[in-house]
């Protein structure tokens, strides 16, 4: 229903007269004009009664019982079914028939009052007066709580726009150790987000590896300048060094109660795990998370086709050829086929003005 009632004044609300009786109708009529009902129709016909419900919208129906065609009962439930599961519109009901079994099934059917005929025109006026302030305070409480939801919303979307922007500039301060454009976490989360899309993950879980993906590199603001822009290959203990960037980013975002953070993790201890079982610390296949085996692929692809301090950007199909041909043993296989089916119909590679060239590799 969209009746709105005057604050001010509850007789503005509009009041629909359903009796078969056309002099009861205009006896209704004249008593609430007299009361200062400004907005009253009547229908005397009950099988019009409904098309006048729709057009008209009342804010109070004063219904018979007892009528040719459809009775009082028949028409309530047409209304009742007719409204907004929630919403209260008030019924008083007006009839002769002063049985309890009457009374207690229009009750029971939604009525809200019930008065006998003959009525007291003063008592018919008090009773619509409180069942349209009963109206009016629904109404009112209704826009409190439509308003209340809206800022509710507009909260959550705020926390949510802040939630993925404070991940973002997270993900940056560890992007920014050996990428010196910043966008190797943008590239790897919007790179593995696709491959997630063309294997068929859930909207939810696509959403949450888009999120936490850029995640995975943020151990690195643990790991020494000098090693990370190293131009010439590592040493041993460097190399060992480096690989500790996965347990310091999973140590800094592991145990959180939010969901991305704690998936965020599981990528940054794991994404440089290999399919065969001969990673930083020797997990094999299906032991590493579905999450993990795809920022592997995305990861260690962007690496070869950036430019990075120790090396030069490969070209794109060389940087291809090397995914696939780590299908298998660095690399699931299944996750492989889908990331380079993504690249082909997406392209993943930003230049931005670097020279490219064939040969170089990720840590």
């Amino acid at each position: 229903m969209s009746a709105i009632l005057d604050l001010a004044d509850v007789r503005q609300g509009r009041v629909l007269v359903v009796d078969d009786q056309p002099a009861n109708v205009s006896l209704l009529k004249r008593i609430l004009a007299v009361h200062g009902f400004a907005n009253v129709v009547g229908e005397s016909d009950s099988r019009l009664a409904l098309a006048v419900f729709a057009s008209f919208q009342p804010d109070l129906v004063l219904l018979d019982l007892h009528m040719p065609h459809l009775d009082g009962f028949a028409v309530l439930d047409a209304i009742k079914a007719s409204i907004p599961a929630g919403e209260f519109l008030p019924v008083l009901i007006l009839t002769a028939d002063v049985t309890v079994e009457a009374r207690n099934r229009a009750l029971n059917a939604g009525a809200q009052d019930f008065l006998r005929k003959p009525f007291d025109p003063g008592e018919v006026a008090l009773r619509c007066a409180n069942l349209l302030d009963t109206r009016r305070l629904y109404l009112e409480i209704a826009r409190q709580n439509q308003t209340l939801e809206e800022k509710v919303r507009a909260r959550t979307r705020d926390l949510e726009e802040a939630q993925v922007e404070l991940i973002e500039r997270v993900a940056l301060i560890g992007d920014l150790r050996d990428d010196t454009t910043g966008r190797h976490a943008r590239r790897v989360g919007r790179a593995s987000r696709l491959t997630a899309e063309y294997l068929g993950m859930s909207e939810a879980d696509v959403t949450l590896l888009g999120l936490a993906a850029p995640l995975h590199d943020v151990g690195k603001i643990g790991i020494p300048d000098a090693i990370l822009r190293k131009s010439s290959p590592l040493n041993d203990e460097e190399f060992r060094e480096v690989k500790t960037h996965t347990t310091i980013g999973e140590r800094i975002l592991g145990g959180s109660k939010f969901q991305v953070l704690r998936t965020a993790a599981l990528i940054a201890g794991t994404h440089h795990e290999r399919w065969d079982g001969t990673g930083y610390f020797g997990l094999e296949g299906e032991e590493v998370s579905p999450m993990a085996r795809i920022v592997a692929v995305a990861d260690v692809f962007d690496a070869l086709a950036h430019t990075r301090p120790y090396k030069e950007a490969w070209a794109e199909d060389a940087a291809v050829a090397e995914i696939m041909r780590g299908s298998g043993t660095q690399f699931d296989p299944e996750i492989t086929a889908a990331f380079v089916a993504v690249q082909r119909a997406h392209g993943l590679i930003e230049r931005a003005g670097e020279n490219s060239r064939s040969g170089a590799s990720d840590e």
